[in-house]
């Protein structure tokens, strides 16, 4: 029994990971889109967990728990506090888990993106995920596989923003590392009835690994 239960909080806390990576990731595209402000270090967790195709857990697919902070923080926000909620982000998340799963029905395009973003990865030599070159080459990973899908993810912004190319680039290619999280949100057992039914379970485990995040950043 007691193995039950640990392999049990186990599997849900890897779901509290994964929707913390779509949230954070959202919550970047978000920031991009409006202000063009956004923390460089979490743009790069997401970016480097789009590489991270064998991890050995969930956490390490974005390079360790705490790492996945602001996503945790964003997460409880949305679940949990009716207050602080952004609606938009909320819609935004639910796009990108939507178009993940049109995405796990076609096989063809799941071939196409991989081998994209391993082309990406071949260039990136010893350069950063967030080097320019590297974000423009998931973008366009991005446009030529996710965008094609319907209806497109939509995101709403700044004009100022939204008419930048480079930003363009960045929202695209957090945008493929949303998605990713929202992959291994799928591998590690959610689904759409799962985030409904265990909102507040979610919540309490993520305040939890937030207490954790902070501990091990003292």
């Amino acid at each position: 029994m007691a193995k039950n239960n640990t392999e049990r909080l186990r599997m849900l806390e890897s779901h509290v990971i994964a929707l913390a990576g779509v949230f954070q990731a959202c919550q970047l595209v978000r920031q991009a889109a409006t202000s063009g402000r956004f923390e460089p270090t979490e743009v790069e967790t997401s970016l480097a967990s789009v590489f991270r195709f064998d991890a050995d857990s969930p956490a390490d697919v974005f390079g360790g728990l705490p790492n996945l902070r602001q996503g945790l923080i964003a997460l409880i926000a949305q679940l949990d506090n009716q207050a602080e909620r952004d609606l938009q982000l909320t819609q935004l998340a639910v796009s990108v888990l939507r178009t993940e799963r049109k995405l796990s029905a076609k096989r063809d395009m799941l071939g196409k993106l991989r081998s994209g973003i391993e082309r990406v990865q071949a260039r990136r030599s010893d350069l950063p995920p967030t080097a320019p070159a590297i974000v423009s080459g998931l973008a366009g990973v991005y446009s030529e596989t996710l965008s094609t899908l319907r209806p497109r993810i939509t995101v709403h912004g700044n004009p100022q923003q939204l008419s930048q190319e480079t930003r363009v680039e960045q929202i695209r290619a957090l945008l493929l590392a949303a998605t990713r999280a929202a992959v291994l949100w799928r591998q590690v057992g959610g689904g759409q009835w799962t985030l409904l039914l265990r909102r507040s379970q979610y919540a309490m485990l993520a305040r939890g690994m937030l207490a954790r995040c902070t501990i091990d950043r003292a």
